[in-house]
């Protein structure tokens, strides 16, 4: 989830922040329930969204759950510092006895830059001297490290460490071949982000990422790749499809505006519906066969739904949640190794 929150009658107004924060825990806590594996938060800093730091909510949220692993999706390291998002996710891991993962990543926007005084003309560099101050603190409990844009650091000891020694680690990308080639030298597992077009295109990036990984010394047993889709599953499919579109299409008009796109329309709605696109919005069977076609194709070892795009009610939300946790998530373990 990214915490969305829907227009209110379709004026300017937005559904408060307070009681998103309060409906995503209740959404976590039913994925734990249904037996899920995992439950991401993404981080972002617009008005559209109440999620600006996932590790707090994510904190509350092992506080209620017992088994699913909690993480970003994702953390924008480019603009955050490297040692208070290791020493948070640390807390979050010792505090849910071991369940704390963070996904790093650029982010899809760029707000966080001039919010916290960076310069977007260092995108890529600040991702990847961040990344490598935060993969120094992973491995070592003492510090030395120099890079572009801090002082170093000499003998420093950074705690808390975490409940297991070492967190658990995605990269996310979104299809640049550098970034898929990064997550692979450092044999760290890869997130696809497809939110639109044939999830077939992917392919070779997938097979890049394959060779980079072995090709750098890693053990291709250890490989994980995963993919984060949009998603809504309901007990009629038609109906789910057209109860959501209102909500999707008025967020994908919306960040199209930003970025001079046309409207979105519902001939691409139902393009990316269709057994080719990368929008799984449908009934158990049809989103149930869908996975299973992205995850034999691309050979994931992870799927991300991501539910709340656009804000749906939170009725929605949860019926979702748990038809993937009763029924989709059965199909699917039982049809892949």
């Amino acid at each position: 989830m990214f915490g969305d929150l829907a227009p209110i009658n379709n004026s300017d107004q937005r559904k408060p922040a307070g009681q998103r924060i309060k409906e995503l825990l209740r959404e976590i806590q039913l994925a734990d329930e249904v037996g899920l594996d995992s439950f991401g938060l993404g981080e972002h800093h617009r008005k559209d969204y109440a999620i600006t730091n996932p590790e707090i909510v994510l904190s509350a949220a092992a506080t209620i759950t017992q088994k699913i692993k909690l993480g970003s999706a994702v953390t924008v390291l480019s603009s955050a510092d490297p040692i208070r998002i290791y020493q948070n996710f640390s807390a979050l891991d010792l505090l849910s006895d071991g369940r704390a993962e963070v996904m790093l990543g650029r982010g899809s926007f760029i707000e966080s830059f001039p919010l916290f005084g960076y310069e977007l003309s260092d995108y890529d560099s600040l991702f990847e001297d961040k990344l490598s101050l935060f993969m120094t603190i992973q491995e070592n409990e003492i510090v030395n490290w120099k890079g572009k844009f801090r002082k170093p650091l000499q003998q420093q000891p950074i705690f808390p460490r975490p409940y297991h020694k070492k967190l658990p680690v995605w990269i996310a990308v979104g299809g640049t071949p550098q970034s898929v080639q990064r997550a692979a030298q450092l044999g760290l597992p890869l997130m696809l982000a497809i939110i639109g077009g044939n999830p077939a295109n992917f392919k070779p990036l997938v097979s890049y990422y394959k060779a980079e990984y072995i090709k750098h010394g890693h053990n291709p047993e250890q490989m994980q790749i995963g993919v984060h889709a949009h998603t809504l599953i309901g007990k009629n499919g038609r109906q789910t499809a057209d109860d959501l579109y209102p909500y999707y299409a008025a967020q994908m008009s919306q960040i199209g505006r930003e970025r001079g796109w046309p409207p979105y329309s519902r001939e691409q709605y139902e393009a990316g519906r269709s057994r080719h696109g990368a929008l799984i919005v449908g009934s158990v069977e049809e989103t149930a066969e869908k996975i299973i076609h992205l995850c034999k194709m691309l050979e994931l070892t992870r799927f991300v739904a991501h539910m709340d795009v656009g804000g749906p009610p939170h009725e929605m939300l949860l019926e979702s949640i748990s038809l993937l946790g009763t029924e989709v998530a059965d199909i699917v373990r039982k049809e892949l190794p």
